[in-house]
């Protein structure tokens, strides 16, 4: 296969978050877990992971993002126990001081109650969230004040996912793109970035877990939207359907990870119902299914489950985590299984790893809170270091000793991970 750049977006809307090493949103600046440190991770110590500084938070199953010295995070508040309250928190980077936060009744109906779920995005001084209920909030990113917000499951008529809304919020030039799973077509909106008001609904379909993302087709922006029941293609300044390809579930939505792009090729996997690679066409905004592939039932998978983690694309292969924590190696072209590894992370139901991309080698954070240093290749799994990081909690899941499901952030040279108990900063070691 070619190398030819990702297609995901780097418009000049998006410039700006690419300008420091940053983390200002889900999955980094572009959506993608690539680090764009200056350096390389080099090999660590085996052991405990030296923190820069720790500080307490409630639980929750959102990741932290950084930007421009404050570190972002969503929690549900340990001081309001008997009710569900949630809260925006936001740190200082240097030493996790409180700078602010902003707190707010969401009495939760839906299962799995650790708190919210999605990633603070932060774009042009705003900090923009969505709560499990679909409290959106536009706030302040220096003071924490309101903007503008949404109470998403009154004003849409949500019918509301099993596990609530779970979508980090996107950004597209002026405006936020959020899938709300509302009813009159609206499962996917957009609204004013400065007003708040609606500009835009689009997909009279359910809403599903997984983020949206930016690619590039032809001379278009195409933001790919994986609802609760199809894989859509949409113009992000319009709203308007340029493909969709129907992924209906066999029980219920549960597609959790986030596409993932390399070249032509966009990838969905789910934990019910298997996996599906997209062709993207680059000349215009059209895609076609180039296979999909499932098993009889969890247990019985075929190519791969996903549940939590986001798989990777590296060359002519596809890298991911199946639905009990088999780390698996799928060729890209077939979806056949090239090899399996069942050490990253200890073998259970719904077990996690989350892999981000450092130049050749990959660095994974396991729902143990295990920090590796891995090199993924059609060859097998090559483990170089692991360290732990954070201890696991039990709120997230009242399982196996508990996990840490929250998607890790690498900024500046330091990653930040939370639990239900604590938000770390830690330091990697960068090669020169």
């Amino acid at each position: 296969m070619r190398n030819a750049p990702l297609t995901i977006l780097a418009t000049a809307s998006l410039a700006s978050v690419l300008l420091a090493d940053d983390w200002p949103q889900w999955r980094g600046p572009n959506r993608d877990a690539v680090l764009h440190e200056q350096g390389r991770v080099k090999e660590f110590s085996n052991g405990l992971m030296p923190r820069r500084w720790s500080v307490p938070i409630g639980s929750g199953y959102s990741g932290p993002t950084v930007a421009k010295g404050r570190v972002f995070v969503t929690d549900l508040d340990p001081a309001e126990s008997s009710t569900q309250v949630e809260r925006v928190l936001c740190v200082s980077a240097e030493d996790g001081t409180m700078i602010w936060s902003h707190s707010y009744p969401a009495p939760y109906s839906v299962g799995y109650k650790a708190g919210p779920r999605a990633s603070v995005t932060v774009h042009d001084g705003k900090a923009i969230s969505v709560g499990a209920m679909g409290h959106l909030k536009c706030l302040d990113a220096d003071d924490g004040e309101v903007l503008w917000e949404h109470d998403l499951q009154r004003e849409y008529d949500i019918e509301m996912p099993n596990w609530g809304i779970t979508s980090a919020p996107l950004v597209y030039r002026d405006l936020v793109i959020q899938i709300v799973g509302g009813s009159d077509n609206a499962c996917v909106v957009a609204f004013d970035l400065e007003s708040g008001r609606e500009r835009w609904r689009s997909l009279d379909e359910r809403a599903g877990y997984s983020a949206p993302i930016l690619v590039r087709q032809g001379d278009n922006d195409v933001v790919v939207c994986w609802t609760g029941d199809s894989v859509s293609g949409l113009d992000p300044g319009s709203g308007e359907v340029h493909w969709s390809i129907a992924m209906k579930p066999r029980n219920m939505p549960i597609g959790v990870a986030t596409p993932t792009v390399q070249d032509e090729y966009l990838f969905v996997s789910s934990f019910y119902d298997g996996s599906m690679l997209i062709r993207l066409n680059l000349q215009e905004p059209k895609a076609e299914k180039v296979w999909h592939r499932r098993g009889v039932d969890e247990k019985n998978t075929d190519a791969l489950h996903c549940m939590i983690s986001s798989p990777l694309i590296k060359g002519d292969y596809i890298y991911g985590v199946d639905s009990y924590g088999e780390l698996r190696c799928l060729d890209l072209q077939t979806g056949d299984r090239v090899w399996e590894d069942l050490t990253a992370v200890p073998r259970a139901r719904w077990a996690t790893i989350h892999i981000m991309r450092d130049g050749k080698r990959e660095l994974m954070l396991n729902d143990q809170g295990q920090l590796i240093l891995a090199t993924l290749t059609p060859q097998g799994y090559r483990e170089h270091c692991r360290a732990d990081l954070i201890k696991p909690t039990l709120v997230q899941l009242r399982r196996r000793d508990g996990v840490t499901w929250a998607h890790p952030a690498v900024a500046n040279g330091y990653i930040y991970v939370r639990s239900d108990a604590e938000l770390v900063c830690a330091p990697l070691p960068l090669e020169n």
